[in-house]
């Protein structure tokens, strides 16, 4: 029997998404709320068809998604690959297929085609995630539709793929995995925010970072070895050196990052000694992790200078509060965060908000159609919002969990990871926290393909947990 809790909160969010995009595009003197030339009339044209599209779905055998996994996957790539040659230049993206009046973005049926051949391959009797051949060929899985949407120049869009780490976590995935992404994403922030900040002779942000490391080697020698010596050696060292590095400072200008960095590579040669010493390969690894994000934090520099593109720099820099660029990259979040602060905490009503009448915010009804429901609804509405999500996805884990096959209980995490990551990236877009990569808000956001998209991503996991006793 399909979960009808999920249902009723797919409804919620979808009807509250058809208001929002009214109360983002609707023009007085233009066409009504329901009329197809609108953007609300034409939203209401795809979450008609998004009913025939879950009856076709729930009509569908559960066995079919599981047989032809690998053939829809593979289909789906087809169409990726064909979409970077003959989409037009849109925004500077070549990730849409315009047939006459309707755009089409393969990019949003790549999520659940790749969920469901990720499931697949993890289904199969006898799959280990721990070897390292199994994970390599998930990951394959994974990365090959996220190059392909990069190609198309859809960086938002492929970020979202990342969404699955959380998934693999709970299917047995090391939690370091998941450490050296927070970590990576830490060092790059930090390295940014204080790159050229001098303390004295100390460049700021490599000591930042490289104490950082430091704490993360000792306290990752505690967790896995509990080697107490190994410790007060370690922490010993630390102390002395920015000790003497104090005293020498009276005589003389100090780099202390330098000491930090030093006392690290002597970290990393001890490390390495006591895993030859008690045949250990905890210490080694630990000492990879040292070495691996030293580089890392030099190659922050060429990495956000020559490889990501200058509209990706300024968001970034806009993003961390390194530039202020108010009539440019950072108008979109300005005018955003304007829009939600003028709603109050009840709101200024349906279809009264003037930000967004004035049309001050750009894609106001797709990637930042929050701020609609900011404005309008007030703090009282957007909590009401978040707390449904919230509910919404917590369901979608509860869900996942009660499976009795590998195959669906992998795919409804995949599924809960898509939701969770785009609500919290999107969000945090719209308020400043997170650069803008433009991904829409699920069932929120204007648009059929993403309707589409995430319509039959849930509804294939509704059909599978519907059919879960039979399995």
């Amino acid at each position: 029997m399909i979960d009808w809790w999920t249902v009723l909160f797919y409804v919620l969010l979808v009807v509250a998404g058809w208001f929002s995009i009214c109360g983002a595009s609707y023009e007085f003197d233009n066409a009504g709320l329901f009329d197809p030339s609108g953007r609300p009339g034409m939203q209401l044209v795809w979450m008609g068809l998004s009913v025939v599209l879950i009856f076709v779905i729930l009509m569908l055998e559960s066995e079919v998604y599981d047989v032809f996994a690998y053939l829809m996957y593979a289909a789906v790539i087809l169409l990726l690959v064909v979409t970077i040659f003959i989409a037009p230049d849109i925004k500077g993206s070549h990730s849409w297929l315009v047939l006459g009046p309707i755009r089409l973005q393969p990019a949003e049926f790549a999520k659940f085609a790749t969920a469901l051949a990720v499931a697949k391959r993890m289904g199969t009797y006898g799959f280990k995630l721990t070897t390292p051949k199994n994970f390599l060929s998930v990951l394959a899985l994974i990365f090959l539709p996220m190059l392909c949407i990069l190609l198309q120049k859809e960086t938002g869009s492929a970020l979202v793929y990342l969404a699955f780490f959380l998934m693999l976590y709970r299917e047995g995935m090391s939690g370091y995995i998941l450490l050296a992404g927070v970590c990576a994403v830490a060092f790059f922030v930090l390295s940014m925010k204080f790159s050229g900040v001098l303390l004295g002779a100390t460049p700021l942000g490599e000591l930042i970072v490289s104490c950082l490391i430091l704490l993360l080697v000792i306290g990752l020698v505690w967790i896995e070895r509990r080697d107490k010596w190994a410790v007060r050696i370690l922490s010993g060292a630390v102390a002395v050196a920015f000790l003497g590095g104090w005293a020498a400072s009276f005589f003389m200008p100090v780099n202390y990052a330098w000491i930090a960095i030093g006392v690290l590579l002597a970290s990393v040669g001890y490390l390495v000694f006591l895993s030859i010493r008690n045949w250990v390969w905890h210490y080694v690894l630990i000492a990879a992790f040292a070495l691996g994000s030293l580089a890392f934090m030099y190659s922050v520099d060429y990495v956000f200078t020559d490889i990501l593109e200058p509209h990706q720099q300024v968001r970034i820099r806009v993003a961390l509060g390194l530039e202020d660029d108010p009539t440019g990259a950072g108008y979109n979040v300005n005018q955003s965060m304007i829009a939600i602060g003028s709603g109050g905490l009840t709101g200024k009503g349906f279809l009264n908000g003037t930000q967004t009448k004035l049309k001050y915010v750009p894609e106001q009804d797709t990637d930042f159609i929050f701020c609609t429901v900011g404005e309008e609804e007030g703090f009282i509405g957007t909590t009401l919002v978040l707390l449904l999500y919230g509910a919404f996805i917590l369901r979608l884990i509860v869900l996942a969990e009660r499976q009795t096959s590998v195959f669906s209980r992998v795919y409804g995490y995949s599924v809960a990871s898509i939701f969770f990551f785009h609500l919290a990236i999107n969000i945090g877009m719209v308020i400043g926290l997170t650069p803008v990569i433009g991904i829409p808000l699920p069932f929120f956001s204007y648009g059929g393909s993403s309707l589409w998209g995430f319509t039959i991503l849930l509804f294939v996991f509704l059909r599978l947990d519907a059919s879960r006793r039979e399995r």
